[in-house]
């Protein structure tokens, strides 16, 4: 577990000065910038083959590649190449990535490759559970709000998010198990329904059905006007103090709804939490009761569709004012954090651009909580 109170002190009490003695004064980003790398310490994720074995050519630094796109995240920079022109020109953004010299810089088809890596191995989100499971291993989790936002991308919309694989079909009489089996498969067919799927599954299972690819949705925005958009839907379930516990990046389409079970799911692995927040899109029986198998107190804003509504209590609506808070965590990071310029294709690589944004805010929010 991360001693945040002593890592807090060190850097400024030695790291900061130390550093300022090198490239000059810090800014309050460079600061943020350098918490980041010290809590996530990329080094300890860069093995296997994004490490050279001592074999063939050299591949080029994959932790200062990384350091680099966190410094992209944390300066909001929409392009990869605007992030190549600021490392060559700017010494202490190159120096803090770990490059003497503007000729270090890797060129763009570098950083393209690095990022194809990070993405194929899921590296972002592997960082992010790290980061959220050394701080709240012995910690409690007040209330985790989940909520999500509409992530415009730049790709075309898939006809079909998941292709179904064409099978062989085997000659001859079907055995009795065999029977048995397809009896099984036309049952589950029969409920249609994700959320009534969910509650028995792993949350293997639970990500591996929902659906990934670009697609079109729309919602209803405060004024009461649909807004319509081609891209994914983020995700997030934040902790008290607007710290992401947990993100999935899903098609533009699925009801959020659908989501709620593997996002509850993966914040059990990785904290201890006392309260489900909510709003009316959750309202449904399968979530509150897979919240209170999970021993936690469901509270979600009745949905006025369902009949007759059962309103929260005076204590449940103090409580649910703490919601704002994963609406707070989505504006900042769309607004400062890369969400409004998707630049990359394909679900896991706007995945991984996200994530890096979603573990700045992680880190930053963590030493928020300490000051």
């Amino acid at each position: 577990m991360n001693d945040l109170h002593k890592m807090y002190f060190t850097m400024e009490q030695y790291l900061f000065p130390m550093v300022e003695e090198e490239i000059g004064e810090l800014t309050a980003k460079m600061k943020e910038f350098l918490r980041v790398v010290e809590v996530v310490r990329p080094a300890r994720f860069i093995t296997g083959a994004l490490s050279w074995c001592g074999l063939g050519r050299p591949l080029t630094s994959r932790e200062k590649l990384l350091r680099a796109f966190f410094l992209k995240s944390v300066y909001d920079l929409p392009t990869t190449k605007g992030l190549i022109e600021n490392l060559k020109t700017n010494p202490s953004w190159r120096r803090l990535c770990g490059w003497e010299h503007a000729s270090q810089v890797p060129s763009e088809p570098t950083f393209s490759r690095a990022f194809a890596e990070f993405s194929e191995r899921n590296l972002a989100a592997e960082i992010h559970a790290a980061v959220v499971t050394e701080n709240y291993e012995d910690k409690l989790v007040g209330h985790a709000s989940m909520d999500s936002t509409a992530i415009v991308g730049r790709e075309k919309s898939c006809r079909k998010n998941k292709p179904k694989k064409k099978e062989k079909k085997k000659r001859g009489r079907k055995s009795k198990a065999e029977k048995a089996a397809m009896t099984a498969e036309a049952l589950a067919e029969v409920k249609t329904r994700r959320l009534e799927l969910q509650p028995g599954r792993s949350l293997e299972d639970n990500l591996a059905d929902l659906p990934l690819g670009c697609d079109w949705s729309g919602k209803r925005n405060s004024k009461g006007k649909t807004e319509y958009w081609c891209g994914y839907k983020l995700h997030l379930s934040l902790a008290d103090g607007g710290i992401p516990l947990a993100a999935i990046l899903t098609s533009a389409s699925p009801h959020d709804s659908q989501v709620a079970i593997p996002l509850m799911q993966m914040t059990s692995e990785r904290a201890t939490i006392l309260y489900d927040l909510a709003d009316s899109a959750y309202d449904a029986p399968e979530i509150k009761q897979v919240s209170k198998k999970l021993g936690r107190v469901p509270i979600i804003d009745p949905n006025k569709r369902r009949g007759e509504t059962i309103e929260l209590t005076p204590a449940e609506k103090v409580r649910y004012r703490e919601r704002t808070t994963v609406e707070r965590g989505n504006s900042d990071l769309k607004d400062n954090y890369g969400a409004r310029h998707v630049r990359v294709k394909g679900h896991w690589k706007v995945f991984t651009h996200l994530m890096f944004g979603v573990i700045a805010i992680t880190v930053k929010q963590l030493f928020k909580m300490l000051i």
